[in-house]
């Protein structure tokens, strides 16, 4: 059986190059400020009959509380057979600058032998994983030995907690033994890995007031307090001189027990300039996976062009703070709303509004599934399975966690770092969406029987 998996997988590809182009055609950005709401109706529709035609009969798409659509179906299996969860969302990140591209964000397009296009990988190319797992089931004449759930999300890259609140209020829909969130990735292309590990979130803006109004640089320049310069002042405490978060009262040494992350490898995937050091004290997997990260996502000030000799009475700063499991991130954010305040200068007006929060995750991997799992992948690759951390965040693995706690939960999926998720240039290695979708489909063959 599993020889006659792997060659329906491979002759799927094409139907997966296929599909994936479909998907990332659709500009399904849930913001409508930016796109159409139609975009992402049109995702969500073309999911829910791809998904009708491998089984899914009972299969809907339910509108959440933010107004995004969840597509949610079921498939039974045998009786008293466990169940298993396949995650995936069809939302995607905006491209932002398009000249930044290579090729057209919304045209699938193949270079060097990668798949390149906004969705591709995250979290589009998940999506086509799961259709192809389940064609080569059927293709190799072999049933899943669970019953099964969908559930591709609209709005994840928003943020909003369309689909948690969903988890809250219809817990029904989505009680599983096993479930398989795909929205993560191997640590590189050809190393299996299982995610165990994930960060939370807790953002804020900080707004800063100095004067009624701008008045000139020169004639009053010295003393007049420059909200920009308070502003800097206050970011600059966030970090020390090797780089790492410091806010008054968060705990940043945490140690990492997992797989390593090369150093050498880390600053090509992330592309950092010849020369320039990479911040932080430990290791990368320690920086990445289990301490905390602030970074400055913008900035409020006046431009360089068009920039007049004047005093800025006003500037902001977004801020967002990653914090690692056993952090909570409502603390966190109130730490860091304290640190603000207390490290502004010469008595300036400070205003800190904090944002939505959500909170980091962790998995135990001694359970069933996960054993059949990690069989499954290192069938799959011929390697053995190792377990990574994420620094982002996925807050419905904790909805789900809270919801269900005998369930496993374990997170894969094709985004390898040089996928460039969220940025220019997204794209997927189509060998990720075989090699995963193989071990799915071996996985589903093998569990609960």
């Amino acid at each position: 059986m599993t020889e006659e998996l792997r060659t329906a997988v491979r002759e799927l590809m094409p139907r997966a190059h296929e599909d994936l182009s479909a998907l990332v055609a659709m500009k399904s950005v849930a913001d409508a400020r930016q796109y159409p709401p139609e975009e992402c109706a049109a995702a969500a529709h073309w999911v829910l009959e791809a998904f009708r035609d491998q089984g899914f009969a009972d299969i809907e798409a339910i509108e959440t509380s933010d107004g995004s659509a969840a597509v949610v179906g079921r498939r039974p299996g045998p009786d008293g057979a466990p169940t298993v969860l396949l995650y995936c969302h069809y939302d995607v990140q905006p491209p932002g600058n398009e000249e930044l591209w290579g090729s057209p964000p919304f045209t699938l397009t193949e270079r060097g032998g990668r798949w390149y296009g906004r969705g591709a990988s995250d979290c589009k190319g998940n999506v086509v994983m799961h259709l192809t797992a389940l064609r080569a089931l059927a293709a190799a004449g072999v049933d899943p030995s669970a019953h099964l759930t969908i559930v591709a999300e609209g709005s994840e890259e928003m943020g909003t907690g369309g689909l948690e609140d969903l988890v809250r209020e219809r817990p029904e829909l989505f009680a599983a033994d096993m479930i398989l969130i795909a929205d993560t990735g191997n640590t590189e292309v050809g190393e299996p890995t299982i995610t165990t590990s994930l960060r939370g979130i807790a953002n804020v803006v900080v707004h800063v007031s100095t004067l009624e109004g701008e008045i000139h640089s020169g004639v009053f320049g010295g003393p007049a307090p420059d909200a920009i310069t308070a502003l800097v002042h206050i970011l600059s405490t966030l970090h020390d001189g090797a780089g790492n978060t410091t806010v008054e009262g968060l705990t940043n040494d945490q140690e990492w027990e997992g797989v390593s992350y090369d150093g050498d490898q880390f600053r090509s995937d992330a592309g950092v300039l010849e020369g320039v050091q990479l911040t932080g004290s430990g290791s990368v997997a320690e920086q990445v996976w289990a301490r905390p990260a602030l970074t400055i996502l913008g900035i409020d000030c006046p431009p360089v062009v068009g920039s007049a000799a004047a005093i800025t009475p006003r500037a902001s700063a977004r801020l967002n703070l990653r914090v690692p499991p056993g952090t909570d991130p409502a603390r966190a954010q109130k730490l860091l709303t304290d640190h603000l305040r207390a490290a502004a200068p010469w008595g300036v007006h400070i205003e800190v509004v904090p944002e939505s929060t959500g909170s980091p995750f962790s998995s135990s991997t001694e359970g069933a599934g996960f054993a059949q799992l990690k069989s499954a992948l290192t069938d799959a690759y011929g390697r053995e399975v190792g377990f990574a951390g994420q620094g982002g965040s996925i807050p419905l693995c904790s909805a789900l966690a809270e919801q269900f706690p005998d369930a496993e939960i374990a997170l894969i999926g094709v985004e390898e770092p040089q996928c460039r998720i969220h940025a220019p240039d997204e794209s997927v290695d189509p060998s990720e969406i075989e090699n995963l979708a193989f071990a799915e489909a071996l996985f589903l063959s093998r569990y609960g029987s």
